[in-house]
């Protein structure tokens, strides 16, 4: 069982109130969750990466809103530690990558008071950045009935009262990936061409690799020209073990794997399948047929099935996430591409339209640049 990163539970510290009137400057958001490293341990499986701590930030019973000197009302801010230096500098290229969008949404909020209008450039801004119809009415009303309830009449605690909503949203889609529950684990990545698929692969076997796991690849990508000299070249990289077959068919090659990996004593099995559009319904059957020769190899493989997205195909993204879904079973989602033109907001579609947990967030092409997805720290990055 193995750990990609621990949570450190953040510490509560009420922060003071102050009228509206001499607000003056206002503090900050509160430091994201610190995410700090962790070690093979036995007994229970050990996730890997994500935590089970609220992403929001708790209010006092008397009520109120993120921004105490805006507010009348007590209120309790998230006095988190500040994350360890690599976080920070992955969080940094972050923001980086959702700055044009984060710079978007934060204009909504550079006025000196809160009206109706400032409520519909919101959703104006927030359809523009990929959070979709259903979300971005969720988010709208709900901030409406929230700033009413505090007593929030400027646009800065209105935002910062949104950073909390927002990760709220997307709370349910923060959750682990669990490796040991069974030996091996065996991981089906799907995606469509272009998505980062093999890439990320890469990625996270480097990371497991790391944390003391022994991996298994499977090359079953035998569509795509060159698909298993690339997957060859990540195996090589982080030194693990390879399935490849030259023309063989990838329902054959996923079999070996898994039988493979059961006889060598692998901890996790990854396997690599063809790139293709939800809509070659051909295709999608040949994943379905993956899917269950797998299973005649290990009756409860893949105990994991990965959707890879690029998170620069805005609401196209929900549509792969809806298709593949229905057609495998989807248990978590890794989200590339972050540091281009990505608007960021689809993960607000996915999260009010098809809730499934995002393991990774990737910003780069570095093997460090692939990261756990939490949501409050996405949260302030896509408003910062």
């Amino acid at each position: 069982m193995f750990s990609f990163f621990k949570k450190k539970q953040p510490s509560i510290a009420p922060a003071p109130a102050a009228p509206v009137a001499n607000a003056a400057a206002y503090p900050p958001d509160s430091a994201a969750p610190s995410l700090g490293g962790g070690s093979p341990s036995g007994g229970s499986p050990t996730p890997i990466g994500g935590s089970s701590t609220p992403a929001g930030t708790s209010l006092a019973a008397a009520g109120g809103s993120l921004i105490g000197s805006a507010l009348a009302a007590p209120i309790a801010v998230d006095a988190s530690p500040a994350p360890p230096q690599e976080r920070q500098k992955w969080l940094a290229k972050l923001k980086a990558g959702l700055g044009k969008t984060a710079a978007s949404l934060s204009g909504v909020f550079g006025g000196a008071r809160v009206d109706e209008a400032l409520y519909e450039e919101l959703e104006s801004a927030l359809l523009m950045a990929d959070a979709g119809v259903a979300a971005t009415q969720f988010l709208t009303d709900t901030l409406r009935k929230k700033a009413k309830a505090a007593g929030v009449t400027h646009p800065v605690a209105l935002k910062n009262l949104l950073i909390s909503i927002l990760a709220e949203l997307l709370q349910p889609l923060q959750k682990p990936l669990v490796i040991g529950k069974h030996l091996p684990t065996v991981v089906m990545v799907a995606g469509v061409n272009g998505a980062g698929k093999t890439t990320s692969i890469g990625k996270l076997t480097r990371h497991l690799a790391e944390d003391g796991a022994t991996v298994l690849l499977a090359a079953a990508d035998t569509f795509r020209a060159a698909a298993r000299e690339q997957l060859s070249v990540w195996a090589d990289r982080n030194t693990v073990e390879i399935i490849s077959q030259a023309g063989a068919d990838p329902a054959a090659v996923s079999f070996d794997a898994v039988s493979a990996g059961k006889a060598r004593g692998k901890d996790v099995v990854l396997i690599d399948t063809a790139g293709r559009l939800p809509t070659q319904l051909h295709l999608m059957e040949e994943l379905k047929k993956i899917k269950r020769v797998i299973q005649k190899a290990d009756p409860t493989a893949p105990h994991e099935v990965l959707l890879v997205i690029d998170g620069n195909t805005g609401q196209n993204a929900v549509s792969q996430v809806k298709s593949f879904d229905d057609a495998l079973g989807l248990t978590g989602l890794i989200v590339t591409k972050l540091d281009g033109t990505a608007k960021g907001g689809v993960l607000a579609a996915i999260a009010r339209e098809r809730p499934i947990p995002v393991y990774f967030i990737g910003v780069g092409e570095q093997l460090n640049e692939l990261e756990t997805f939490n949501a409050r720290e996405f949260a302030q990055a896509l408003l910062a």
